[in-house]
């Protein structure tokens, strides 16, 4: 049986972008309200980067060749 669907590893690398586009988001609007950034914004794209690492390590371990025979 073949698994057609998501590959292992994507929903991981999905939440890590998110993590790092929230934090960067958020950093620039705090920034441009006349405000430091705090550590929070970088633990936040930290954690995202993390993330998208582990999920780019769990999708390396997928065999590439395709099925044969039945």
């Amino acid at each position: 049986m073949r698994n057609n669907g998501l590959k292992k590893g994507f929903i991981i690398k999905l939440m890590g972008v998110v993590l790092v586009f929230l934090g960067a988001l958020d950093s620039m609007l705090t920034w441009r309200g006349g405000f430091a950034p705090s550590d929070f914004h970088f633990w936040l794209i930290a954690a995202g980067l993390l993330l998208y690492g582990i999920g780019a390590v769990r999708h390396g371990f997928n065999d590439p060749r395709p099925e044969r025979g039945g």
